[in-house]
């Protein structure tokens, strides 16, 4: 086994609370189907046959996937804030090999060998995925008119060839000044500095990583803390004992802080091949094969998408973004599920655009016309209904004569007669009126009514 699969699915979605106060973030419905199965069918798609899947126990409770692969579940406590590091930590005794790790909330189709030869083409610490950061086509329910958040960018380091990963850093993290430092520009004259690019929480990681982290905890989050930690480690030496120290206090600490370097878990390696890799059909460091022989034994590669489907579900608006592209998706891998379900009920003078999806025992009456929608399943829709641009969710009731467009409709929601919604939020469990008016609005609790 070369690598082992690692799905993140225990995070709450603290960016889209509205959505996920009542439906758990790896559940919530992306094309009809939870978030959840994109990682792992890219996984099933790339041959995995074995995942380990941390999250909560409530959450495998009422999972229901369809799939070959074997899923062991780890559970994380609900009273317990886990960071991803701290999750990878807490499996660390069933990592025996190098680890490819993903969050829950990644949907794409990218050809994951091109990931994974990177790391092994360059015997890598880290590979990882980028693309260029989507923008929502639309502003999410209850957002217009209002000032846009302003997102902190990162900086991100490449080489000649775009693939070796040389600089990363927040905005939030710098002072006014970008500052590179000389050990970097010595190896490397000439680095690309990128900003604009969406780090997909996809990362192929050492094995001896895992172990660094066992030992380090103060490490947290695998995105902000270690990725940038290994990036600007490739250019410093490990910390070394400085011998004849008068100090036996200062002696012991310099102790400590090399054994928390992640030089001191890096094993040689001490193959008969290793001298000749400049014969070797695997060769494509052009120039670079002296740091990567004699130096620099922690190396950080990136891939970045120019095209394909690449998104992270975390915003309300990225979570429509993300429905809106699935259908197109879906059709692309060659799922034998239609778009239509086959127990969905549709009257011969109801209208379904071909880019909508419409769920499981669905009814759609007469005069009804659905666009670039998405219906979940157990829905009952009336006559002379109005549907463009929604997600409808599951076991939502939508009465005669409305109009909705631009809205999320969570679980269990009931929409009475003429009712009409635009750019709305309607949680799960809602009922609104007969004739009801409502724009750009969230309503969320129980007559609790709540524009943002």
């Amino acid at each position: 086994m070369e690598f082992q699969a690692v799905v993140m699915a225990a995070g709450g979605g603290s960016r889209m609370t509205d959505l996920t106060s009542s439906i758990p973030k790896p559940l919530l419905p992306v094309g009809n189907r939870p978030l959840l199965w994109y990682p792992l069918n890219l996984l099933e798609r790339a041959g995995f046959e074995e995942v380990i899947v941390i999250t909560r126990k409530e959450i495998q409770k009422m999972l229901s996937l369809d799939t070959k692969m074997k899923l062991d579940f780890v559970y994380i406590s609900d009273n317990v804030d886990m960071g991803t590091a701290d999750s990878l930590r807490h499996i660390h005794q069933k990592i025996k090999t190098d680890v490819l790790v993903l969050s829950c909330d990644l949907i794409t189709d990218v050809d994951l060998y091109k990931v994974v030869d990177l790391f092994r083409t360059h015997d890598a610490t880290l590979s990882m995925l980028m693309k260029k950061a989507p923008e929502p086509t639309e502003v999410a329910p209850g957002q217009k008119g209002k000032k846009k958040p302003v997102e902190q960018r990162d900086f991100i380091g490449v080489d000649d060839t775009g693939k070796r990963l040389l600089f990363m850093a927040n905005e939030a993290d710098l002072d006014e000044e970008l500052v590179i430092k000389r050990s970097i520009l010595q190896k490397h004259p000439r680095m690309h500095i990128r900003t604009g690019l969406m780090d997909a929480h996809l990362y192929c990681l050492k094995k001896y990583v895992v172990d660094f982290l066992v030992e380090n905890r103060t490490i947290t989050s695998l995105r902000s803390e270690l990725i940038p930690h290994l990036v600007r480690k490739q250019f410093s030496s490990p910390t070394s004992l400085q011998h004849g120290l008068d100090n036996k206090e200062e002696g012991r600490k310099k102790k400590e802080q090399a054994s928390l370097d992640i030089y001191s878990f890096i094993k040689e390696d001490n193959s008969l091949l290793k001298p000749a890799p400049d014969n070797s059909c695997w060769n494509d460091h052009r120039g670079d094969m002296n740091e990567t022989l004699h130096e620099g034994k922690v190396r950080c590669y990136v891939h970045i998408m120019k095209e394909g489907l690449c998104c992270r579900v975390n915003t309300l608006a990225l979570y429509i973004e993300a429905n809106r592209q699935v259908p197109k998706l879906l059709l692309n891998l060659g799922l034998e599920e239609p778009l239509v379900h086959g127990t969905a009920q549709i009257t011969d003078r109801g209208m379904v655009g071909s880019d909508s999806i419409i769920g499981s025992s669905t009814q759609i009456g007469e005069k009804t016309s659905i666009k670039h929608s998405i219906i979940g399943s157990a829905c009952t829709i009336k006559d002379k209904v109005k549907i463009t641009n929604c997600i409808i969710m599951n076991s939502v009731t939508i009465e005669e004569g409305c109009c909705l467009q631009g809205s999320v409709i969570c679980n269990n929601a009931v929409i009475e007669k003429g009712a009409d919604i635009k750019d709305c939020l309607i949680g799960s469990d809602q009922r609104l009126e007969t004739k009801a008016k409502h724009v750009n609005e969230v309503i969320v609790g129980t007559e609790q009514l709540m524009e943002i």
